[in-house]
């Protein structure tokens, strides 16, 4: 399977699944959600993969990362729109970018970037305050998750999919105090533990082992262009799924942190 097919794949369900738990909000808190969907995912990588519990700080580390992205994800997206929120995540890896290469380019992207946060902010800051902190802590997430999630794919200790296990399983302890509470009412209901586990499966179990497969055989610079097109894929799937029809004026947001992340990758000769 060529490798741009893991990251399509990736791309859809990183998205879809996120947007079926939006259905679920009305019956399960949102950190509750975060939780099960935690949960699924480090069941499910323990059944299949079966790793070794080898000591590793960098897995800790993205454990750490995977509960509180998990976690403050879910709360922006009871707030905000999935596609505003995807836009969001996206500024600080091209502010970084342009700080360690202070190239034209890069400062293009970071322009581009921040025009269209801010026209997205324009629209919905006004409303959803607490939304928009939700999703720039997740923002800053996100790119922790990029960094660790290829270190962990290339990793000699526990490379890849293992990895990934061990680093679920680490999450799920890790978000248990905040979520387990929140998350009683699916015990009680077996079709909407169902529910709540099919969001696992779709948001972080499809997506993440696409994503280290697609990590594992892709150049980072090539990996980090094929990201620019996820504010647009969520915004699509918004759409489709939630009915969050976006303003034009949130349509050009999007459109210039797709153009910003796009810029900002690494030039093609990097990309090897």
């Amino acid at each position: 399977m060529p490798p741009y097919l893991y990251f399509v794949v990736s791309a859809v369900f990183h998205y879809l699944g996120p947007a079926l738990a939006v259905l679920l909000f009305a019956r399960i808190d949102a950190l509750g959600v975060a939780w099960l969907r935690i949960l699924t995912a480090a069941v499910v990588f323990a059944v299949w993969r079966r790793p070794r519990l080898i000591p590793s700080r960098l897995l800790i580390a993205w454990g750490a990362v995977l509960a509180a992205m998990n976690s403050v994800f879910y709360l922006a997206i009871d707030r905000l729109p999935l596609g505003t929120v995807a836009a969001i995540e996206f500024l600080p890896v091209i502010v970084l970018a342009a700080v360690a290469a202070r190239t034209r380019r890069n400062v293009l992207a970071l322009v581009a970037a921040a025009g269209g946060v801010a026209l997205l902010s324009d629209v919905r800051l006004v409303a959803e305050p607490l939304g928009f902190v939700f999703a720039a802590v997740n923002a800053v997430l996100f790119a922790l998750y990029i960094v660790l999630g290829h270190r962990v794919a290339r990793s000699s200790v526990v490379p890849g999919i293992d990895g990934l296990a061990l680093s679920m399983m680490i999450a799920a302890l890790m978000a248990l105090p905040f979520g387990v509470g929140p998350a009683l009412p699916a015990f009680t209901d077996p079709a909407l533990l169902a529910a709540a586990a099919g969001v696992g499966l779709c948001s972080s179990v499809i997506p993440y082992v696409a994503d280290q497969l697609a990590m594992a055989r892709l150049a980072r610079g090539t990996y980090a262009l094929m990201v620019s097109l996820l504010p647009a894929v969520a915004t699509v799937i918004g759409v489709i799924v939630l009915a969050q029809v976006p303003s034009p004026a949130e349509i050009a947001g999007v459109l210039l942190v797709v153009a910003g992340v796009a810029l900002g990758s690494p030039p093609r000769e990097d990309m090897a």
